[in-house]
């Protein structure tokens, strides 16, 4: 696995990472790292991984978009001081022009969406061993949905700045698709956009994929 021995990885998002999550930080005893994937990371990781130490730490907040990031980037990022860096933002940039189209101050458009979080990355690359960006995703099948079609262009904004400072691309729409090709999206998410247990280990999975977790590791 990429992640290293006593490193510290810190995980960055909206409510779909936060998952009640302890605060200012999150990380400690009695669910302080929240119930949602990046528990399940952290406890698949300490489970295959004890010997290395590794350091998980969730700073998600819900409702962020990826403007409220850089608004708490110094204290919630830089200060953490991670060797790792995950970054999962997006959805609320895109949902608030779905369910609250007249209240135009609340969105991000895609512009702002993709000069931000490359500004992000750009200030926060240099002092990383690695960097993740994992796409944003909404729980719907039919990629001409305008809410997924949408969605759809946001996280191509995230593989071509990616692809473009050499992070690891975590493409959790992709994930996703598997799965709905056999159950309906109620049974992940019931409203299509936060995850039930079965739809974080879907994350969980595909961000434990990305940094070459092994499964087989200690067995």
């Amino acid at each position: 696995m990429r992640i290293g021995t006593n490193e510290k990885l810190v995980m960055i998002g909206d409510s779909i990472t936060d998952c009640g999550r302890a605060r200012p930080i999150g990380e400690g005893l009695f669910d302080a790292i929240g119930k949602g994937y990046v528990g399940l990371v952290d406890a698949l990781i300490t489970a295959a991984y004890p010997e290395r130490g590794i350091r998980v730490v969730n700073v998600g907040t819900s409702g962020n978009t990826v403007r409220d990031l850089k608004e708490r980037w110094d204290t919630d990022v830089l200060a953490l001081k991670p060797d790792w860096l995950s970054v999962m933002i997006g959805t609320n940039d895109v949902w608030r022009q779905f369910d609250m189209p007249l209240i135009r101050e609340s969105q991000v458009g895609i512009e702002e969406y993709a000069a931000t979080l490359e500004e992000l990355v750009v200030q926060t690359k240099p002092s990383l061993k690695g960097l993740l960006l994992m796409t944003p995703f909404y729980l719907e099948p039919n990629p001409s949905d305008a809410m997924r079609a949408q969605m759809d262009r946001y996280g191509a904004v995230v593989r071509d700045i990616a692809d473009k400072h050499n992070a690891v691309f975590v493409d959790t729409q992709a994930a996703f698709n598997r799965v709905m090709e056999h159950l309906y999206p109620a049974t992940l998410a019931w409203d299509r956009v936060h995850p039930n247990q079965a739809g974080h280990a879907v994350l969980a999975r595909a961000f434990l994929q990305a940094v070459g977790f092994d499964y087989s590791k200690g067995l």
